[in-house]
């Protein structure tokens, strides 16, 4: 009796769909944490070696998952590679170009959309921004509390994409990448390595404390 065949299927497009469809569903069922490369593999009936060889780490399959524009584990060591000085200016820049070149923003702007009333897209969202995207980032970037921090990046650039592509609101909708990265950068840059924390409070005139204190007194009597 033959044994069964395990490793390359016949036709290596068809190998990485297999792969791809399996770990979609893994994803979709199990989120990024419950989800594994030998548990893919077996979904797709491949040998674990070859989702490596296609797709490299789970970050990677997951980013092919979403048919994102880049790979973000590829795009984030040339973003980092440049330094911190200007760091957030790229990270905007570099997003709002990638998805203004993909004809209708591709299957991210329908994760966006469904992400709002679905918790399994929301899941998906939250995943891809804390462990693919913005959490690698901020960890690589070397400030404290980089959960934080990535977090207040994701908000930023969530509510970007939001405004832009699916609210539409103007002018920021159709503002070019580089004018609004440059708007942007420096409150990305404080998000990934500036002081956290409370803002300084505003210089206040000496001459003018004492009248509104008076004035304070006199309400409260």
């Amino acid at each position: 009796m033959t044994p069964a065949r395990t490793g390359r299927r016949p036709g290596d497009s068809g190998t990485r769909e297999a792969i791809l469809q399996a770990a979609r569903q893994s994803f979709g069922a199990s989120g990024y944490a419950g989800t594994t490369i030998r548990g893919v593999a077996r979904a797709a009936g491949v040998d674990p070696a070859l989702v490596h060889r296609f797709y490299g780490s789970k970050e990677s399959l997951f980013a092919a998952t979403l048919d994102l524009p880049a790979d973000p584990s590829v795009l984030l060591p040339a973003l980092l590679g440049e330094g911190l000085d200007g760091l957030g200016e790229r990270v905007v820049g570099t997003f709002l170009t990638l998805w203004d070149a993909t004809p209708g923003q591709g299957p991210m702007l329908a994760l966006l959309r469904s992400a709002v009333a679905d918790e399994t897209a929301a899941e998906l969202l939250r995943d891809f921004l804390t462990r693919v995207a913005m959490g690698p980032l901020a960890k690589a970037a070397g400030g404290d509390s980089p959960d934080l921090r990535a977090s207040l990046v994701a908000s930023q650039v969530v509510g970007l994409a939001v405004s832009r592509y699916v609210l539409r609101i103007e002018p920021l909708a159709s503002t070019p990448a580089a004018e609004l990265a440059a708007h942007l950068g420096p409150t990305l840059d404080r998000y990934l390595t500036g002081a956290l924390g409370s803002a300084p409070e505003p210089e206040q005139d000496e001459a003018a404390v004492p009248s509104r204190r008076r004035r304070h007194a006199r309400s409260a009597g």
